[in-house]
């Protein structure tokens, strides 16, 4: 039987919560693991199933990688394979993240295209690309990325025709133990990049302008196990925040870096919600009639992230007015919208454009996930709709949310899993 969740919406929230490890942050230190040696402590890792798959093809490689609690520890001093099975592959998504450091450690990698969430074409060209010009022979076919190294991986100079993130971090990770310098530009600019950037700074690694677009690396001869803590989930804090406005309610969040949000504090400044933030702490106060937030376009860092585009959709389907918003990053990442009209919600698109008229009231429906950020707007609509909602492929909100409804649960929310 398929395990769904089960909401009974219009209850109010209150309290605070702590913000899990960020999942985009926690999977690139983990394939950065590979290229130290030693022991590396990593806190506040969140118990989602993208870091259990991470652990797991870290263990295939070799690595000796568990959790304890929040806390993963890892050590890859004997590495034995430098190729990835499709069926551990196809468990993430962001699993191609590791192609630059099985190269930098091995020498050569063997890789299939990965799973996860299907948001439309999501090519590795980019990564492809960079690691040619630092001397990697690379041969596809038949769905599988087969490279090698003649020599010795060498530093470039790499222009990115779009800041793509997974692509700016393979680049970083087969650069760090390249030799020469390798410079970035329009490289990926993610608070999530820094956090990779300083992690590897601590290992022994010259990265410089992490934040910026564009880094320079030097590279170096061998990196070394670290202590390193992951930053909060800004999505997840997003999330939350989402839900708190959807249900007229006062919540505070703990260990929120308010530079990460600082393009999506505005959206629900507009709406009515009063928001203060202190020494890490948020505290958000929702009016209980939401106003419309005109509109919202998906850009790449510090612009408004894709991510949360879904939550934010929820937050306008009860709004009063309307909200357009433009997608600009991914194709197909509109696929919450006929779930969400299933409750009632007055959505239209067209390409990469969806208009969202708010309206008085929601009804629960059963409707299913098909990825991992529309999961979570399902959640936020839940809670606001009246009566009961079921949700189904909560596999996908698993990826990238760690026991979402105990979270809201012990905010004050009725939602339970089955």
């Amino acid at each position: 039987m398929a395990v769904k969740l089960i909401v009974n919406g219009r209850k109010k929230l209150s309290g605070q919560v702590d913000i899990q490890g960020a999942k985009n942050s926690a999977l690139p230190i983990l394939s950065a693991t590979l290229l130290t040696g030693g022991e590396n402590i990593l806190h506040c890792c969140p118990h989602i199933s993208d870091i259990n798959a991470a652990i797991r093809i870290l263990r295939y490689l070799g690595s000796s990688a568990y959790m304890e609690g929040h806390t993963a520890v890892v050590r890859c001093d004997n590495i034995v394979h430098s190729e990835i099975p499709e069926n551990l592959m196809r468990e993430m998504r962001s699993s191609i993240v590791f192609l630059g450091a099985i190269i930098a450690r091995t020498g050569r990698a063997r890789l299939y295209f990965p799973g996860g969430c299907e948001l439309g074409p999501r090519p590795i060209d980019l990564h492809l690309n960079a690691l040619r010009k630092m001397g990697v022979a690379i041969d596809e076919r038949h769905g599988c990325i087969s490279c090698k190294v003649c020599d010795r991986l060498h530093g470039a100079r790499i222009s990115l025709p779009f800041p793509s993130v997974g692509a700016t971090e393979n680049i970083i990770l087969a650069a760090v133990l390249a030799k020469g310098t390798t410079v970035i530009s329009n490289a990926a600019r993610e608070p999530e990049i820094s956090d990779l950037c300083e992690y590897l700074n601590k290992c022994g690694a010259r990265i410089y302008g992490a934040g910026e677009s564009k880094i320079v690396i030097d590279g170096v001869e061998e990196l070394n196990g670290c202590v390193h803590t992951i930053i909060p989930d800004r999505i997840v804090a997003a999330t939350l925040m989402a839900a708190a406005a959807v249900t007229g309610s006062e919540i505070t969040l703990n260990g929120v870096i308010s530079s990460h949000i600082d393009s999506i504090i505005p959206m629900f400044e507009e709406s009515g919600c009063k928001i203060f933030i202190d020494n890490g702490k948020l505290h958000m106060t929702c009016p209980d009639n939401l106003s419309s937030f005109k509109s919202v376009r998906t850009m790449p860092y510090p612009g408004f992230p894709t991510d949360a585009q879904a939550v934010m959709m929820a937050v306008a389907c009860v709004a009063k007015g309307t909200t357009v918003f433009v997608e600009n990053i991914f194709e197909s990442r509109y696929r919450h919208v006929e779930e969400l009209t299933r409750l009632g919600a007055n959505i239209k698109v067209a390409n990469k454009v969806a208009v969202v008229e708010g309206v008085n009231h929601l009804f629960g429906a059963k409707v299913t996930a098909r990825e991992l950020r529309g999961a979570a707007s399902l959640v936020v609509t839940g809670l606001c709709a009246e009566g009961v909602t079921e949700i189904e492929g909560i596999n996908f909100l698993e990826r990238g949310y760690e026991n979402l409804e105990v979270t809201l649960s012990e905010l004050g929310a009725d939602i339970k899993k089955v």
